[in-house]
């Protein structure tokens, strides 16, 4: 089974685009020097951020969780013109590296990175969002939901990351983490304010629009 998900990996990414330069190396760098490399979306989920903001074409996104800022870069390719991009993470000694990257990225005047508890930056972003990615703590999927449903326009889209959490979802005695996962995903599958699907991508991308 795990040679078989290798495999179709390998073919989902030789049938889409590739990456350009920066990406690769973002991913090259992530896979070197942090201990945590497999939270970086990579290749394929890459491609899927940037088709879905491009379908968008945001004017105003949220990410929640910013790692080394490959998805970042990936959503920031389809803001409309003089668009904006917000994204957040808590961890300051990556900031220099990750700042870098935007610098280097066709879109560095429109990404606005925030170094601080997510709880506390959104409530300092005004405006009404296009888009928002959460891929950040598990444990408060469902409060950020909650948060910025209302702060979302009618059409709009949320996304959320790792909704099918290794496939431990499946699990008969789920630990306690993969119990928040279960009941996150049970809860916005009963909501009537979203459309919704989980995309089997990598480790499940929730993807809900606001209706």
């Amino acid at each position: 089974m795990f040679e078989e998900s290798e495999r179709l990996e390998a073919y989902l990414e030789d049938t889409t685009d590739g990456e350009n330069s920066l990406l690769k190396r973002v991913n090259r760098e992530t896979y070197l020097r942090e201990t945590m490399p497999h939270m970086l979306s990579g290749h394929y989920q890459g491609r899927v951020l940037s088709m879905l903001s491009k379908l968008v074409q945001p004017s105003l996104a949220l990410e929640i969780g910013t790692f080394t800022g490959y998805a970042t870069l990936c959503l920031a390719e389809g803001l409309a013109e003089g668009g904006k991009l917000h994204t957040i993470d808590i961890n300051e000694e990556q900031q220099e590296r990750v700042q870098g990257y935007f610098d280097e990225s066709p879109s560095t005047d429109q990404i606005v990175y925030h170094i601080g508890d997510a709880a506390d930056e959104i409530a300092k972003i005004e405006g009404i969002f296009d888009l928002v990615f959460i891929d950040a703590d598990k444990k408060r999927n469902l409060y950020y939901f909650n948060e910025l449903i209302d702060r979302v326009r009618p059409g709009g889209l949320l996304l959320i990351d790792n909704v099918l959490w290794k496939g431990k979802v499946f699990d008969d005695k789920p630990d306690n983490q993969t119990k928040q996962i279960i009941e996150l995903n049970q809860t916005l599958a009963s909501n009537d304010r979203v459309e919704k699907l989980i995309l089997p991508i990598r480790d499940g991308l929730f993807v809900l629009r606001k209706k």
